[in-house]
């Protein structure tokens, strides 16, 4: 029996493998983010019988050259040797992954991608991130950090002088102006308050565009633009089939429909089909690239 898990900074979900490989959540349970012993209690708790292996998707970047996780929004995890730690505390198997990577494996193997040679999963929530599988395997790339295209001062903040007043935001990463803080939902955020002097949520403004609202639309507009901008950089480079997307933002279909214009009218190859579209896992990516993840790292145990 394996269990899988998806972690972030507010809730832990975890459910069981089922015999067909699909997981679907059971149970949540708040994550204890400033607290080591509490958090290998809370993972203890939900896993199932002792020695059973797990199987994390994690919302941080997880080195897998020194197994050393960089989780800004999980304190107690942040700098760790998580994967070693948890096994040796828990007394059984783990493997994790991080969870954009978790998403484009279930996308390409079960999802939006499947059979498509090449696929790019994209994450647009409160921050941005990436998963690039080919052929039905994951890409981790030189310390496991390929598609992690959110980070990386790239962001030219005016669009080529197409809009004044918006800044070069600063990241969590500790650069300046990369895709993440200018194209997530916060990044909306950032860019409204710059447009126009005013504190929103993502939701407010793409509401007020959806009305037509003229400072919604202008943030939108430059927004998507910004977006589009980085995105087709990554198109051009990888030549992706379909870039399946999750995150908050991706209940939006209209807002996805824009990007995906955009984006298809900057790159290079010609896609008479949506290319930029909501994932069939957007809201249980995480749980279930975690099972394929599992069946490929951990042997194909299920209950």
């Amino acid at each position: 029996m394996i269990t899988c898990f998806d972690i972030g900074g507010s809730f832990i979900r975890h459910g069981e493998m089922q015999l067909d490989g699909t997981v679907a959540e059971t149970a949540r349970v708040e994550t204890p983010r400033d607290n080591w012993t509490d958090f290998i209690h809370a993972v203890g708790q939900s896993s199932g019988e002792a020695g059973s292996p797990i199987s994390i998707s994690l919302a941080g970047a997880y080195d897998e050259r020194t197994g050393i996780a960089d989780v800004a929004n999980i304190p107690c995890l942040h700098g760790r040797y998580v994967q070693r730690e948890l096994s040796d505390a828990l007394n059984r198997p783990v493997a994790i992954i991080n969870d954009a990577n978790a998403f484009a494996l279930a996308e390409a193997v079960d999802g939006v991608g499947n059979g498509k040679p090449v696929v790019f999963g994209v994450i647009l929530g409160s921050g941005v991130g990436g998963g690039l599988v080919i052929n039905g395997d994951l890409v981790n790339g030189f310390g496991g950090m390929a598609g992690e295209w959110g980070h990386g001062p790239i962001v030219d903040p005016t669009a080529g002088g197409k809009f004044s007043g918006i800044e070069h935001y600063a990241c969590g990463c500790g650069q300046v102006g990369c895709v993440d803080a200018t194209g997530s939902a916060r990044g909306m955020e950032r860019i409204h308050a710059s447009l126009h002097g005013k504190t929103l949520s993502s939701k407010e403004i793409t509401s007020a565009w959806h009305r037509n609202d003229p400072s919604g639309t202008e943030t939108v507009e430059a927004f998507t633009t910004l977006l589009s901008r980085a995105l087709s950089v990554l198109v051009n480079t990888l030549g992706p089939d379909v870039i399946p997307v999750s995150g908050g933002l991706s209940n939006d279909t209209k807002l996805l429909e824009l990007i995906d214009k955009k984006t298809r009218a900057l790159v290079l190859a010609h896609y008479s089909a949506p290319l930029v579209v909501r994932g069939q896992f957007a809201e249980n990516g995480g749980l279930h690239g975690a099972g394929i993840f599992a069946r490929r790292n951990l042997g194909d145990v299920r209950s």
